[in-house]
């Protein structure tokens, strides 16, 4: 929830220049993740606070890198086009730098699971930024339905893997071919990351410079391998749900 007048502050400004006025810890997960207010002039909004120092060891990806990606799928959102993950940025907080990300009014009854078939456009393109951005935890409640019935997928900090590791509950759309705009907007994406130095937009810039160059050439390796294909790929045996 965020109030605010005709002339103050917009969430983003909030997110980005507030002071983080209270922190709650929220049960779920295994890394410390807060729902933060965050106050700036008056106006105050909700986020999703989680802190470098808070993230579980794991073997199979770096220390301390998790709140970078949280970042990187929101810059990678951006580039796209696709607008699917809520506003994220790198700050400071009362535990320390990590990722704090605009927190979505959401219905929590629903997840993937409970989405009905109009909702298949929207799952088309988060099944496929989760090709490129090689998700490694796409759970059913890391959807949420928002206002207007829009979809926002959260919760990205296992991704980037410089090795193949996708796990997802999304097989709708296996051997389906991908929706032409969507295959566009990869190949932009490819070209950009082609001649980053020639590159106007910044957010590519920045994308590059978050990530290891192993997982940008990883990334690379993956917008080829999806151009080339252009269909969804899954194990076309498996159960799965049909939508429209």
């Amino acid at each position: 929830m965020t109030t605010e007048s005709n002339t103050g502050p917009t969430p983003t400004e909030i997110i980005r220049h507030g002071e983080i006025i209270s922190a709650q810890l929220t049960p779920l997960g295994s890394n410390y993740t807060f729902l933060v207010n965050i106050s700036l002039e008056g106006a105050e909004s909700l986020a999703i606070y989680k802190p470098r120092d808070g993230e579980a060891p794991l073997w199979d990806f770096p220390s301390g890198t998790l709140y970078k990606r949280e970042y990187a799928a929101y810059l990678l959102s951006q580039i796209l086009g696709w607008d699917i993950v809520p506003f994220t940025i790198i700050r400071d907080g009362p535990h320390g730098i990590g990722s704090v990300q605009q927190f979505v009014e959401h219905d929590p009854k629903q997840n993937y699971y409970t989405m009905e078939a109009g909702c298949a456009d929207q799952l088309r393109v988060i099944a496929l930024f989760d090709l490129v951005a090689n998700s490694t935890d796409r759970k059913a409640n890391h959807l949420l339905l928002g206002d207007g019935g829009k979809i926002w997928s959260i919760d990205h900090g296992l991704t980037f893997h410089s090795d193949m590791k996708i796990r997802t509950v999304i097989w709708d759309f296996c051997s389906e071919e991908i929706p032409e705009p969507l295959l566009n907007s990869l190949t932009s994406l490819r070209q950009r990351l082609d001649s980053p130095a020639d590159s106007s937009h910044s957010l590519i810039k920045e994308l590059i410079a978050l990530l290891p160059p192993e997982e940008v050439e990883a990334l690379m390796r993956r917008l080829q391998w999806v151009l080339a294909e252009r269909v969804y790929p899954g194990l076309p045996r498996r159960n799965r749900r049909r939508r429209g």
